[in-house]
C-alpha cells in the first residue's frame, strides 16, 4: 500500500516542511509515501470561491490514483482515536488497496461533490486547522500509526 498527501499551497522553506519530511522518510520504512503540494487555483478567490473550489476539484480528479481510496480531510469528518486510525490503516493494507491518497484542501476548503466520493472523512480537529498544520497533523498521525501497527514505542498509551 502506498500513501499520498495531496495539499493546495506553496511549497516554501516555512518551519514544517522539515518535520513533514522526517515523517514522511520514517513512514517509508513500512509503506512508500509522498507529499504532494498542488498549485491553488488563482483569480477570483474572494468573487467566486465556488469557482475556484470546483476548479480545484478538477485539479484532484486529474490527480487521484484510480483505485486508490479516497481521504478527505474535513473538520466535519469522523474523528479517530490514534488507535482507531492504525486499524483503519491496516484495514486498508489487509484488503490490498493499492494506495491512499489523503487531501487537504486550499484556503477555501474543498468542494463539497468531490468531498462526498471520499471513502472517509476524517478530522483531525473540530477546529478549522492551517492547511501547514493539518499537513504536519496527518503526517505524525501516519508515523505514529506505523508505530501502533509495529508495536513500536513512540505511541505510548493512556496510562491512566
Amino acid at each position: 500500500m502506498k500513501i499520498r498527501v495531496l495539499w493546495f499551497g506553496r511549497r516554501s522553506t516555512v518551519a514544517f516542511d522539515e518535520p513533514v519530511e522526517t515523517y514522511r522518510r520514517r513512514i517509508e520504512r513500512r509503506w512508500p509515501a509522498e507529499d504532494r503540494v498542488l498549485k491553488p487555483v488563482s483569480g477570483g478567490r474572494s468573487d467566486d470561491p465556488r469557482r475556484i473550489l470546483c476548479e480545484e476539484a478538477r485539479v484532484l480528479d486529474r490527480t487521484l490514483n484510480p483505485g486508490w481510496a479516497l481521504v478527505v480531510l474535513d473538520e466535519r469528518g469522523r474523528g479517530l482515536t490514534s488507535e482507531d486510525f492504525a486499524r483503519l490503516l491496516d484495514e486498508y493494507e489487509e484488503r490490498s488497496t493499492p494506495g491512499l491518497d489523503f487531501v487537504i484542501g486550499s484556503d477555501l476548503g474543498i468542494d463539497r461533490d468531490f468531498a462526498s466520493r471520499a471513502k472517509v472523512k476524517l478530522s483531525l480537529s473540530p477546529m478549522t486547522l492551517p492547511h501547514q498544520i493539518a499537513r504536519m497533523v496527518i503526517w505524525e498521525q501516519l508515523f505514529r500509526a506505523t508505530h501502533i501497527l509495529g508495536g513500536g514505542q513512540y505511541h505510548r498509551r493512556n496510562i491512566s
